[in-house]
C-alpha cells in the first residue's frame, strides 16, 4: 500500500510540474482580461458605444470584411453565452425557475 502511495504522489507531483506552465500563461491573462472595469475605463466605454450608435445610423457596417463580420458574431455570440451560464447559476437550475 506504501508503494502505491508514493506511487500516486509522484504522478500527482509530475503532473504539476507539466501543468504549471500553462497555468502561469491561463494566470497571467485572467488577471488583466477578467478584472472588472476601472473607472478610468468609463470614459473609453463610453467612447466605444457612441462609435457604435453613430456605425450603425451611418451605415458603415455594409462596409465590413467578411472576417471583421465574422469576429463581431463570435463575439456577441460569446457574450450570450457568459449571460446564459450566468443566469444557470443563479437559477441554480438549466431550465426554469423553481417557484
Amino acid at each position: 500500500m506504501a508503494g502505491v502511495a508514493s506511487k500516486g504522489s509522484s504522478m500527482v507531483n509530475n503532473l504539476l510540474a507539466q501543468l504549471r506552465p500553462q497555468m502561469d500563461v491561463f494566470w497571467k491573462y485572467a488577471k488583466v482580461e477578467l478584472t472588472p472595469p476601472s473607472p478610468g475605463d468609463i470614459g473609453a466605454i463610453r467612447n466605444g458605444i457612441s462609435k457604435l450608435i453613430k456605425g450603425a445610423q451611418s451605415g458603415s457596417y455594409k462596409n465590413l470584411t467578411v472576417r471583421e463580420a465574422w469576429l463581431n458574431t463570435l463575439v456577441t455570440m460569446e457574450v450570450c453565452f457568459w449571460f446564459y451560464i450566468g443566469e444557470c447559476i443563479g437559477k441554480r437550475h438549466l431550465v426554469g425557475y423553481k417557484v
